[in-house]
């Protein structure tokens, strides 16, 4: 995996990624930011969350459950001295779909935040990860 970022101007970066997408990233006005785009530290959360999703999706459709939607909401909360990393982390996934099995559900995200999301296992070093779930059936 490769990736380039580029200093723009002022604390405004454009992040390449290996496989040819580009995004800005920036920080608050406080830091000297304009708010062009997210900040570094939300794109980590954010890849932990899409990492997570990722896993519960595809865990649920090879297990062939009729899955029609995937959310998560994820909150954090960092340390209050540099380095500012995660402290804590929840998770709360929103399952859609038709005659969703709780134990199929459960077993997806037990198995995306024990065995294949390697950010959130990553960040689990550090941080104390912690997820529920519902599931709106449709």
């Amino acid at each position: 995996m490769e990736c380039k970022v580029k200093w723009i101007d002022g604390v405004s970066f454009v992040a390449e990624t290996g496989s040819g997408h580009a995004l800005v990233m920036d920080g608050a006005a406080e830091g000297g930011g304009r708010n062009f785009g997210p900040r570094p530290m939300e794109m980590v959360l954010l890849g932990t969350g899409g990492c997570s999703a990722y896993d519960v999706v595809v865990i649920l459709k090879k297990s062939g459950q009729d899955l029609t939607g995937c959310i998560v909401e994820l909150t954090a909360e960092r340390a209050e001295t540099d380095p500012k990393i995660f402290t804590r982390i929840h998770m709360h996934f929103v399952v859609r779909g038709r005659n969703l099995k709780t134990s199929m559900v459960e077993s997806a995200i037990k198995l995306s935040h024990q065995k294949y999301c390697s950010a959130s296992i990553m960040l689990a070093k550090s941080a104390q990860i912690t997820h529920d779930y519902e599931i709106i059936a449709e």
